[in-house]
C-alpha cells in the first residue's frame, strides 16, 4: 500500500488545513505528497445528516484522525461505527479541554483505545501523517507480482476526449493498465484504458492507491456508485446474505424478522430486510439472513456494518461476518 488514506472525523473543514481539496460530495476528499508518498484525507461532508457519509469516509480509510471536540452523541456514534468497522489505528485528539479521563470509560474496549493521544498540533499532525506514508512507500518500491484487483466506484463521470472516469480506491489486489474488469454487479466488462494516481500516470496501481481509471466499453449510465471493477473471481455479489451478527453493546432489544436495516460495504449502503434471527445463546451474537433488492458485492467472509436509520441517536446497530 503507497498510499495512505485517512478519514478526518473532527469539525467541518478540519482537513482544508491538511491537504489541498480534491473531488467534493457527501464525502470530500483532500491530497498531500511527499516525494512519491501520497496521502488521501477523507471528510464525511453530509454527516450527521446523512449517516452514509460518515460510513463512506470510515470504509475507504486505513487510518483515523479523531478529533473530540464535544462528548455528545454523535461521538458516541462514531466511536461505535469505528468499532463495527474495525478501524484499528488512528489518532485522537481533544480539544475544548476534554480530558483522556473523561472519555476513557466510553472508548474503553474499542479500537479507539489504542489510538495515539495527541495535542492539536495541524503542522506536527501533517508531519506525522506524510511520515507515516513515506514508510509505507519505502515498503513497496518493487512492482507489485499478482492482479486479482478491485476498486468499489466512489464517483465517476465523462471528459470529454477520453470517456468514462472512474475514481475509487484499490481495496484489494492489483489492477494494471489494459486490464479487462468486470462490473459488478452487471455483467458487463470494461477495459482500462490508462491510470492516474494523484494526477500522475501509471501503469498499476495496488491495494490503498487512490485512482482515476479511464475506461474503455462502458457508458457513465452503465455505472453507479457502489460497483466494483475487479477480475478477482472470489468476489460476489447476491440479494441474499447470511453471516453472523455482533450487534453494538447498547443495542436495546433483539433484531426482528421484517425489521429494515442498512447494510455498509465498501462503498455500498443498501436497505435490506431482516429475514431470519437464529439466536443461541446471546441475542446480540444471531445468526441472520437478510434479503435486499440491490445486490451486495462482497469478498469471501466480508465485515458488513448495519446501520437502522430510524434509531435516533442509536443508528449503528452492529456489524455482520457473512459466511
Amino acid at each position: 500500500m503507497s498510499n495512505l488514506t485517512v478519514a478526518v472525523l473532527a469539525p467541518p473543514d478540519y482537513a482544508k488545513d491538511l491537504g489541498k481539496k480534491g473531488t467534493i460530495s457527501d464525502i470530500t476528499f483532500y491530497n498531500m505528497k511527499k516525494g512519491d508518498a501520497t496521502v488521501t484525507l477523507i471528510e464525511p461532508t453530509r454527516y450527521p445528516e446523512k449517516l452514509s457519509s460518515l460510513f463512506y469516509a470510515i470504509s475507504l480509510a486505513d487510518s483515523i484522525i479523531l478529533v473530540v471536540d464535544e462528548i455528545n452523541s454523535l461521538f458516541g456514534e462514531s466511536v461505535l461505527m469505528l468499532q463495527c468497522a474495525g478501524k484499528s489505528s488512528g489518532f485522537l485528539i481533544l480539544k475544548n479541554y476534554i480530558t483522556i479521563d473523561q472519555i476513557a470509560p466510553l472508548i474503553r474496549g474499542t479500537v479507539i483505545e489504542h489510538y495515539e493521544v495527541m495535542d492539536e498540533d495541524i503542522v506536527g499532525l501533517r508531519e506525522k501523517i506524510l511520515e507515516i506514508a513515506v514508510k509505507l512507500t519505502a515498503h513497496h518500491k518493487a512492482k507489485p507480482i499478482g492482479s486479482n484487483g478491485a476498486v468499489p466506484v466512489d464517483h465517476h463521470f465523462n471528459v470529454k476526449g477520453v470517456g468514462i472516469v472512474v475514481l475509487g480506491c484499490v481495496s484489494q489486489g492489483v489492477i494494471r493498465k489494459h486490464d479487462t474488469l468486470k462490473v459488478l454487479p452487471t455483467e458487463k466488462t470494461a477495459q482500462i484504458r490508462s491510470i492516474q494516481k494523484h494526477d500522475e500516470d501509471a501503469d498499476y496501481a495496488e491495494t490503498g492507491d487512490r485512482v482515476g481509471l479511464a475506461l474503455k466499453n462502458l457508458n457513465a449510465e452503465e455505472l453507479d456508485r457502489g460497483f466494483v471493477l475487479t477480475n478477482d473471481p472470489t468476489i460476489t455479489y447476491a440479494t441474499t446474505i447470511t453471516g453472523k451478527a455482533q450487534l453494538v453493546k447498547y443495542w436495546p432489544s433483539p433484531l426482528k424478522e421484517g425489521m429494515v436495516i442498512y447494510a455498509g460495504h465498501w462503498m455500498q449502503f443498501i436497505p435490506t430486510r431482516v429475514e431470519n434471527v437464529v439466536t443461541e445463546g446471546d441475542w446480540r451474537m444471531p445468526q441472520i439472513t437478510l434479503s435486499m433488492e440491490k445486490a451486495l458485492i462482497y469478498p469471501p467472509h466480508a465485515r458488513i456494518v448495519l446501520h437502522y436509520l430510524e434509531g435516533g441517536k442509536l443508528r449503528v446497530v452492529g456489524s455482520l461476518t457473512l459466511s
